[in-house]
């Protein structure tokens, strides 16, 4: 592998299928910011807070890049979103959307990444339920993030900021999705392994 790379730590799934070098890194970051420029366009308007595809993006990101590339890939799509890209949900951009009720969400992917890209480099992606257990974590902290600042918007805008409601405005209606998501990316990340060490064992025997 080359000395000169974005990544740091251990390997992830992405450096078993190609080696590290400086431009593999960037293309890799850039590709985990457009995966979730994608997945945020799929969506099911709700207000304040949509239901979206991106949450799953962010953390396939985390946990096939690793920690830095991960953060830094979610670093890029927040600041294309806030410079005018149409990457935030239903094609939205701009600082407004940052600064609106899913600007801690958007902000707390960064940080999902990060963990679950921590998570993946100490092997917790190998396995079904340790990879599920990471990908919950990351859907926590993106919560973690997030309600708070829906908190602080609602109340700048005059709605209640009871627990109640800002649970029911911004947790409770992505419960059930979130583990859904969870176990999605636990069954894809798990089976990509899987793939990989067919590969592994097909070409030590070759050798």
């Amino acid at each position: 592998m080359s000395n000169l790379s974005l990544a740091l730590g251990r390997p992830t799934l992405a450096d078993r299928v190609i080696s590290r070098t400086l431009a593999r890194d960037v293309a890799l970051v850039v590709a985990g910011a457009a995966l979730t420029a994608v997945s945020a366009q799929i969506a099911v308007p709700l207000w304040p807070v949509p239901v979206t595809g991106q949450t799953l993006a962010v953390l396939l990101v985390g946990v096939t890049l690793g920690a830095v590339r991960g953060g830094v890939s979610m670093v890029l799509y927040a600041l294309l979103g806030i410079v005018g890209l149409p990457v935030f949900s239903e094609s939205s951009s701009g600082w407004g959307v940052v600064a609106g009720p899913t600007g801690g969400y958007i902000i707390g992917f960064i940080f999902a990444a990060i963990l679950t890209g921590w998570l993946a480099q100490r092997e917790w992606d190998r396995k079904l339920l340790r990879a599920f257990v990471a990908f919950v974590a990351g859907s926590v902290v993106t919560f973690a993030f997030g309600l708070p600042w829906l908190a602080a918007y609602l109340g700048a805008v005059g709605a209640p900021t009871d627990l109640n409601y800002v649970l029911s405005a911004g947790l409770y209606p992505f419960i059930l999705g979130g583990v859904v998501k969870a176990v999605l990316g636990a069954g894809i990340i798990t089976l990509a392994w899987a793939a990989v060490g067919r590969r592994d064992r097909k070409n030590a025997q070759h050798q």
